[in-house]
């Protein structure tokens, strides 16, 4: 064995990357081995290939997905700055919003420690009622996206044509408080058919821009106000349902969630959601 070539045994131990990971990488063609046994297909690196090892480990410890550590080395071999930048920022803003996430985990359990039979949220929810609501003009943003990430990113969007900030003349009047609509029969972790909107009044200037008018329907709804965080507001489906279950209702369309006030202005615990169903009565029974 000429003295450049390491074993994969011994590059596995440089690398800190397991001979699994090494032997996928050569099926990739990520990390090709410089030379290779004819009668055992025993794999032998170089030193030169150490720093690739190394930098490959690097970005997956960093969270990056192997398709990702292969576009952005690929970019370093053509001096792309530009295409290894945004895959960073993109791979900073995923870690953001998932400690923001942890955040919210870590003060429900501090929270659950001092009231174990409270599930970690301070909250209280009103009993259910049935709702008239009449159909509302509104100004939309609908997208495929993952709720955490897409609703948060969707609000501020839409308050840029209602609430400009750059001295512009609003696009329209609110005449309510913005929604959550969630256009799937299931949860979905990603994928979400997401709509969020804001009810408006009077004429609107629109200009050229991913947010549309449109007429959201009216009907009769069943309604429950959840006071608290937002990732208790399940415990409000939970309730609505019950309460349709008793009374023989069903959803037909599209559940809302009406974001009452700003997270911005007022403690976790004292945040409002109204959740909406709209809804139908079942048939007697024979």
């Amino acid at each position: 064995m000429p003295v450049d070539q390491i074993p994969i045994g011994t590059f596995s131990r440089i690398t800190h990357l397991s001979q699994k990971a090494l032997r996928l990488y050569d099926e990739r063609g990520l990390l090709v081995p410089a030379a290779r046994d004819i009668c055992t297909g025993y794999r032998y690196y170089t030193f030169d290939q150490v720093e690739r090892g190394i930098r490959i480990r690097h970005l997956l410890w960093l969270g990056f997905g192997l398709a990702e550590v292969e576009a952005i080395l690929e970019a370093r071999e053509r001096g792309d700055a530009g295409t290894i930048r945004e895959h960073f920022a993109r791979r900073l803003a995923e870690t953001e919003r998932e400690a923001d996430r942890l955040h919210v985990i870590a003060e429900a359990l501090q929270r659950q420690q001092q009231d174990p039979f409270n599930g970690g949220f301070s909250m209280s929810i009103t009993e259910p009622v049935i709702k008239d609501i009449p159909a509302q003009r509104a100004l939309s943003l609908r997208e495929r996206g993952v709720y955490q990430e897409a609703i948060p990113r969707m609000i501020r969007e839409l308050f840029t044509y209602v609430c400009p900030e750059d001295g512009r003349q609003p696009a329209a009047r609110i005449a309510g408080p913005i929604m959550f609509i969630c256009h799937d029969e299931e949860y979905r972790e990603a994928d979400a058919d997401i709509e969020v909107a804001i009810p408006i009044a009077g004429p609107i200037s629109l200009d050229t821009g991913p947010a549309g008018v449109v007429t959201l329907p009216g009907g009769r709804f069943a309604s429950v106000l959840h006071t608290g965080a937002y990732p208790g507001v399940g415990k409000a489906y939970e309730r609505l349902f019950s309460y349709m279950n008793e009374h023989r209702l069903v959803p037909v369309g599209p559940s809302r969630e009406l974001y009452l006030n700003d997270p911005a202005e007022v403690p976790e615990e004292e945040l409002l959601t109204e959740v909406q169903f709209p809804v139908e009565s079942l048939p007697p029974s024979p």
